[in-house]
């Protein structure tokens, strides 16, 4: 017999589980927000980091990338802002993305790096505040479809209404044939010798806060959030 306690603990895995498993545009959702997007051309897409994994990208990082690479050989994204700082690996996630982008064929000139944020509320805050630092108006995110549901409040409430949101569809990357692309970076370009990771720099809760979006530095990037 399990005590109130663990039934407590149980109950609240359980309700998150199933909390969870409901924040995840389905197939046709993305779909149709992706020919919403089609019908517009954005001065930017924020694509958020994913930490390198053994010297390599993993699938979610493939995706992402993958993903912007599209929505630019489309002409629905003009530019890209790759975001994400050293967090859990001493490489830097937007350095490593944008050297991926540029290896599968994006011009340099249209990527930008936003190396500060350690959370996905950051990715988006920070990436926001820069694109509009660089004249950007026309901004929306880019990612998988589980992340882009699970930011789309802290989207719209916190940083911009007018921020539109581009899922991934997984069949546009697998007819993209993922499991052939695998090009050759050179990783010591992202590597920080000063690394210290996240979890050894804040506690759980921090940590937590930050995933909140309550720890962000409204300092940085200086334009003005509404």
């Amino acid at each position: 017999m399990i005590s109130n306690k663990q039934h407590v603990i149980i109950t609240g895995i359980v309700t998150m589980l199933i909390a969870l498993s409901a924040c995840s545009y389905s197939e046709k959702t993305c779909r149709k927000m992706l020919l919403k997007a089609s019908a517009k051309q954005y001065d930017v897409i924020i694509v958020p980091g994913v930490p390198l994994e053994n010297g390599q990208w993993s699938r979610t990082m493939k995706g992402r990338v993958l993903w912007s690479k599209y929505l630019y050989d489309k002409g629905i994204a003009k530019n890209i802002i790759y975001s994400g700082s050293a967090v859990y690996s001493p490489y830097c996630e937007a350095t490593i993305m944008r050297l991926y982008a540029e290896a599968l064929g994006i011009p340099k000139e249209n990527i930008f790096e936003e190396p500060k944020a350690e959370h996905s509320t950051e990715n988006i805050y920070y990436s926001y505040k820069l694109a509009r630092q660089l004249g950007f108006t026309k901004i929306a995110v880019a990612s998988d479809p589980f992340q882009t549901k699970l930011l789309r409040r802290f989207v719209h409430k916190k940083v911009d209404a007018a921020i539109d949101l581009i899922p991934m569809v997984e069949d546009t990357i697998e007819s993209m044939h993922p499991e052939t692309i695998n090009p050759t970076i050179d990783i010591e370009k992202a590597f920080r010798k000063d690394f210290v990771p996240l979890i050894e720099r804040e506690t759980f809760w921090q940590r937590f806060r930050g995933t909140r979006g309550l720890s962000i530095d409204t300092t940085a990037y200086p334009f003005p959030v509404q």
